[in-house]
């Protein structure tokens, strides 16, 4: 069987959600995803989901902390090692404000590009895949995938475009490639038997969906 995983750009694929949502309302629902389930009906006959990595980084915010906590949680309960969070950091940074020269504060997300290139040739020095499928429109990612496809030829190698986000850079390269980009957001319906429950118990643990997320 062919092994595959996928490497989801959580703050490009939230934010592309985000995006999403202002064009079709029903996007909201999606919030609430396993991300396991969705994927899984990319996979074909002769291939194995072996993991689905999601990188991120803690939101200082503490309710916002909190739904994206119980969200992954949740996605562990139901799918247990196949899916794993990989946390970078949210930095502060002081901008200073172009019309009235004041400075305010922002914080930044940092590591995540770092910690998707760094695992996916992990993976494959350690043999762990056989195909890659990238969940992100970053284009600085192109960077490791071209040393993956020179270093490790015989690692397929897929991109796939978070709802409402789209990189020409790396378009381009997956048509040198000869392989098309598969673009989520015309992937409702997968997305739509992926929802999760509003409450997903298992063992005795149980975690509900934020009511900010939930569609009335």
């Amino acid at each position: 069987m062919e092994k595959v995983i996928f490497f989801v750009d959580g703050f490009n694929f939230y934010h592309g959600l985000k995006k999403n949502i202002r064009i079709d309302s029903d996007w909201q629902q999606f919030y609430w995803i396993d991300f396991v389930k969705l994927f899984k009906q990319f996979v074909g006959d002769n291939q194995s989901l072996e993991k689905v990595y999601y990188f991120t980084a803690p939101p200082p915010d503490n309710d916002k902390l909190n739904r994206q906590r119980r969200l992954f949680n949740a996605n562990i309960l139901v799918n247990g090692s196949k899916f794993e969070v990989i946390d970078g950091k949210f930095f502060p940074k002081n901008i200073q404000c172009k019309i009235c020269g004041q400075y305010y504060r922002i914080h930044e997300e940092k590591h995540t590009d770092v910690n998707i290139a760094i695992k996916m040739i992990d993976d494959c020095i350690l043999g762990n895949v056989d195909t890659i499928v990238l969940v992100s429109a970053d284009g600085d990612l192109l960077t490791p995938l071209k040393l993956i496809n020179e270093r490790y030829p015989s690692v397929k190698i897929r991109v796939y475009f978070p709802p409402a986000n789209k990189s020409d850079a790396l378009r381009n390269y997956m048509k040198t490639c000869k392989k098309p980009v598969v673009h989520l957001a015309k992937n409702k319906f997968r997305f739509q038997k992926s929802v999760m429950p509003d409450t997903v118990t298992k063992d005795g643990i149980t975690y509900t969906i934020p009511s900010k997320w939930k569609v009335i």
